[in-house]
């Protein structure tokens, strides 16, 4: 137990300072860079919308549950298919955190073909997807993205600060502890040799790392100290870069989804593309590249620092400081209500009756669908199912917000609640409150 735990501290001492600055960047471009530019390049269908949103989704900190719905709701605003692919394959596989936390771990070599693996199974799979739909017509769009424009500097450095050690680490930090102590985990039970006699047949190991990868989901933060652990473990390079592409990206709740939205021929694209990519750069890295490049005998000498007591400071207070942050993460995204904040225990939307403020409250046993039609400052309650993750609360939020009916929207994810409030004078059907969840990917449980 001892040897687990201590396994555990090494790689949280060496990703900390990289995470913390993946996060702090991640902020910044959420912050400060308009939500409108993404979706103005994702909305031109050709070449240069792939090529746009393969080169805007590597950046993006997005997990697979959160580019799905933002996607989602690109294609139905009239986004081309290539575009959406492309978006799809490339911004779940990497991100600027996870880009800096692969140098820590897996060295420069990795954390530069990443990227490079992501920008070219993005490309390949938006160009295929064109292809494979030319015959359809582009839509024109209208930009639904609500943004912050008279915000100070200071104002979006807070948000940015928010967003990154508050919404974004929430998001991510489940699956990277997950990830830690997996690896940690292999460490300790898995013994040194255990792949060495596979090294001489890559094609195997990458096999094996697909049924692994496939069924589980993990983020491209949380698949890192996995990789690592199973390449000291004897696994070759190739196999282990393969987990880090196809496990964030490739896992049985993405792909269904995504035929859902998309259809089964561009989901058989999007997979396709990222196993033959992932394959094809795992075997170069294998057979033609220099294998000291992929050598990670620098997380022994880690190893043996912390033993000699050789610790830097900084490297110290780093993991301190990230992990008080990663509790206080995790107990914020676990701390909710058991109402959704109006006085609703149900979802639906269907009114019952109206508070002291004037405040239409709505439970799913009334029979009466437009009652989202009623009173002043109404507000109407709706349970949605499908969202996981604070991104997913965003794209539900802003969606209501960009109606020019809607002066508020809380989302509870916790009970699955989405609360409307409409602007005085103004309301919205049923039907039509039924339409904006289900643009963005989302289902209303009637």
């Amino acid at each position: 137990m001892k040897e687990f735990f201590y396994s555990l501290w090494v790689l949280v001492l060496e990703m900390a300072p990289y995470l913390l600055l993946g996060f702090f960047i991640a902020g910044l471009l959420y912050a400060f860079v308009p939500q409108k530019l993404y979706a103005k390049h994702l909305q031109k269908p050709g070449f240069k919308s792939v090529l746009y949103s393969t080169l805007l989704g590597i950046p993006l900190p997005l997990c697979s549950c959160g580019v799905l719905p933002t996607t989602v709701s690109l294609r139905k605003s009239g986004a081309s298919r290539g575009a959406c692919t492309s978006f799809l394959i490339s911004t779940p596989q990497t991100g600027v955190d996870s880009i800096l936390a692969t140098y820590s771990l897996l060295g420069l070599p990795f954390a530069i073909i990443r990227p490079i693996a992501a920008l070219v199974t993005g490309l390949v799979g938006g160009f295929v997807t064109d292809l494979s739909f030319k015959d359809e017509k582009a839509t024109d769009v209208v930009s639904k993205n609500v943004e912050n424009k008279n915000l100070t500097f200071m104002q979006k450095l807070k948000v940015a600060l928010q967003y990154a050690f508050g919404e974004l680490l929430e998001d991510v930090g489940k699956w990277l502890v997950i990830g830690l102590l997996v690896s940690a985990l292999i460490t300790v039970a898995v013994p040194n040799d255990f792949f060495s006699a596979l090294q001489d047949y890559p094609f195997l190991n990458m096999l094996i790392v697909l049924v692994i990868a496939i069924p589980m989901y993990t983020c491209a933060t949380g698949s890192i100290p996995i990789a690592l652990s199973l390449m000291m473990k004897g696994m070759t390079p190739g196999a282990a870069f393969l987990l880090l592409m196809a496990g964030p990206a490739i896992n049985t709740a993405s792909m269904l989804v995504i035929n859902k939205a998309f259809g089964k021929k561009q989901t058989v694209i999007y997979i396709v593309s990222i196993v033959l990519g992932a394959i094809t750069f795992g075997l170069v890295m294998d057979y033609l590249l220099p294998s000291s490049w992929f050598d990670v005998s620098h997380m022994n000498a880690a190893v043996a620092c912390c033993e000699e007591g050789h610790n830097e400071w900084f490297s110290i207070i780093c993991s301190v400081v990230f992990l008080i942050l990663l509790i206080k993460s995790f107990f914020h995204g676990h701390h909710h209500h058991g109402e959704c904040g109006c006085g609703c225990h149900d979802g639906g939307c269907h009114c019952h009756d109206h508070d002291d403020e004037g405040h239409c409250h709505c439970h799913e046993d009334d029979d009466d669908d437009d009652c989202c039609c009623c009173g002043e400052n109404s507000e109407v309650v709706l349970k949605v199912n499908g969202m996981r993750c604070s991104h997913c609360a965003n794209n539900v939020r802003e969606a209501f917000l960009a109606n020019e009916a809607v002066e508020n929207c809380d989302v509870d994810l916790g009970s699955k609640s989405v609360v409307i409030k409409f602007k005085k004078g103004k309301s919205l059907s049923m039907e039509q409150l039924i339409s904006i969840v289900d643009s963005v990917g989302y289902e209303v449980v009637k």
